[in-house]
């Protein structure tokens, strides 16, 4: 019996291989270029994360997202973060009914735009943190509390946030409890020169591109129930850890630079999500095993967000992804078949 669920765990990797080329294809159509973030989205998507996306406006991040809801056919909503946005705008509220027949009334749970799969949470850092932290709950644990009910988010789900790294008047700093339930905090960057000129060309012309549906919810949600299926060898688990513990100043004996430049490290969630991101970044390439090569291709965006530089790092301009390269470059990776 085991052998026939491995047989079929590897079928269902090569099943979803495929269907990531399919993806990427559709895709392809409105987006041109920035393969890493797409790539990342899509490791992100099948290990049931949320993500965080930094980028300047007009790199086609609304258009990304919305884009890849349609492939999947999935229901989209966005939501525009604005400071005057209120929780209830976003889980919805009770509101008074008539009964026509019987003349009572009584409150009815009208459901606000957070139930759907795919929310997008436009400028997140534009709202205060009591409506920041509206999404808390349903990022965690896909679920909305609202009074004294509680209802069950339709999976799958999954929050997509973006943020402008370039103007920060008037926001309001993500606290460290909400930036730690994104699995990746991926930073979106300006085209290529070639892809610069394709978008110009073929933006600028009366031509709508059809897309095709290539996977379900329902499918998701077998890759996602897949990817925990995934074996890891332990000396994999190892290098993730070992990265991970190395990010803490206080604790162990981490790299000399850590300490001198580091105030806070990641804590055991960046773990998991190492191995959660490598396991999806395996499957969507159709190997039903996660190798030290997938901990490394998700480590920048899993760690940025989890390691805070102090004031020495900031002076010298030294952000949190080149110190994450330089323990990628230090951490010793672990010889074996991963």
């Amino acid at each position: 019996m085991a052998e026939k669920v491995d047989q079929d765990s590897v079928k269902s990797v090569e099943e979803l291989a495929a269907a990531r080329q399919k993806i990427l294809e559709q895709i392809r159509k409105v987006i041109i270029g920035q393969e890493q973030i797409v790539d990342e989205l899509l490791s992100c998507l099948f290990a049931r994360g949320n993500m965080l996306i930094i980028g300047v406006p007009g790199l086609a991040k609304t258009l990304l997202i919305s884009t890849l809801a349609k492939i999947l056919a999935l229901k989209f909503k966005r939501i525009q973060f604005t400071p005057d946005l209120m929780p209830s705008d976003i889980t919805g509220t009770d509101v008074i009914e008539e009964d026509l027949t019987t003349g009572r009334r009584k409150f009815t749970f009208v459901p606000g735009p957070l139930f759907a799969n795919i929310i997008l949470a436009d400028e997140i850092n534009r709202t205060p943190p009591k409506t920041q932290a509206a999404l808390l709950q349903a990022m965690q644990e896909r679920e909305v509390t609202v009074g004294n009910q509680t209802f069950k988010l339709e999976l799958p789900f999954l929050v997509l946030a973006t943020q402008n790294p370039i103007e920060q008047e008037g926001t309001y700093p993500l606290p460290e409890a909400q930036l730690d339930r994104f699995m990746f905090n991926s930073m979106i960057d300006y085209p290529k020169a070639e892809d610069e000129i394709r978008i110009i060309e073929e933006t600028t012309v009366d031509v709508t591109p059809e897309l095709e549906v290539v996977l379900s919810g329902k499918d998701i949600l077998h890759y996602q129930s897949l990817v925990r299926k995934v074996p890891i060898a332990r000396h994999v688990v190892e290098y993730a850890s070992s990265l991970v513990r190395a990010t803490r100043p206080h604790a162990d004996s981490p790299p000399e630079f850590v300490r001198k430049l580091v105030d806070w490290g990641a804590g055991p969630r960046a773990g998991q999500y190492l191995v959660l991101g490598a396991k999806a970044r395996a499957i969507t390439y159709g190997r039903f095993f996660a190798a030290t090569e997938d901990v490394r291709a998700v480590a920048v965006p899993v760690l940025r967000h989890r390691i805070i530089p102090n004031f020495t790092a900031e002076a010298d301009g030294i952000k949190s992804e080149n110190i994450i390269q330089r323990l990628l470059e230090t951490i010793p990776e672990p010889r074996g078949l991963g």
